[in-house]
């Protein structure tokens, strides 16, 4: 079962698609076709979280390689990337690798199972910039997880300095909205001003490999 850890010795690929609603199915059948074919059979890789936004605007894969270099010989390598053709017929997603710079508490080991509700923030930022975002994120992460039910939250900083994720786990949908409407979570809401753009999605974990 995939895991999130600031101690993770991973490499981290999150991929974001931006899909018509109507064929948000047909593009995680053709991710999950070439998962199951051809990339986890490459050397370093590790595990592939396929998430689909509950807008239905979206199709998330949180991917997992022992090393940079297993990632680039993947990536570099025609043959197998002549395996993914299907996934052409859908729009270039945005591509980033990360280290995990934030996980909270302090205790959490957050596993990747099929059916999990996740927040996923993203946030675009200059690269002089993306540090004193993980200093804001880092500041105000306590005050999201006064909320019972967020039970973890993974920020996420992409090497290339121009992108930062927050991989939050809730228990419910209704504890996710207490978050929007209470007025003590305002500062969740502000913190990023002046610094990044910000948009988020709702996800549910549809397919992990390896499996649970």
């Amino acid at each position: 079962m995939p895991t999130i850890s600031k101690n993770n010795d991973v490499v981290t690929v999150i991929i974001i698609f931006a899909v018509e609603p109507k064929r948000q199915q047909e593009l995680i059948n053709t991710i999950i076709e070439f998962l199951e074919t051809t990339v986890k059979y490459q050397p370093g890789f590790i595990s592939s979280s396929i998430h689909k936004s509950i807008d239905e605007v979206r199709v998330m894969n949180y991917a997992q390689w022992q090393t940079i270099e297993d990632y680039k010989a993947f990536i570099n390598n025609s043959e197998v990337q002549a395996k993914a053709a299907k996934l052409g017929n859908f729009s270039k997603p945005e591509s980033h690798v990360y280290e995990v710079v934030v996980s909270k508490p302090d205790n959490a080991n957050l596993k990747i199972s099929k059916g999990g509700l996740i927040h996923l923030a993203e946030f675009r930022v200059k690269p002089e910039n993306q540090m004193r975002l993980v200093e804001l994120e880092r500041e105000y992460v306590g005050v999201g997880l006064q909320n019972s039910g967020l039970l973890s939250a993974n920020f996420h900083r992409s090497l290339d300095g121009v992108h930062n994720v927050n991989y939050g786990q809730w228990r419910s949908f209704a504890d996710f909205e207490e978050l929007l409407k209470d007025p003590k979570y305002k500062p969740l809401n502000e913190y990023w001003q002046g610094l990044a753009e910000n948009e988020f999605h709702l996800y549910e974990v549809v397919y992990t490999e390896p499996a649970e």
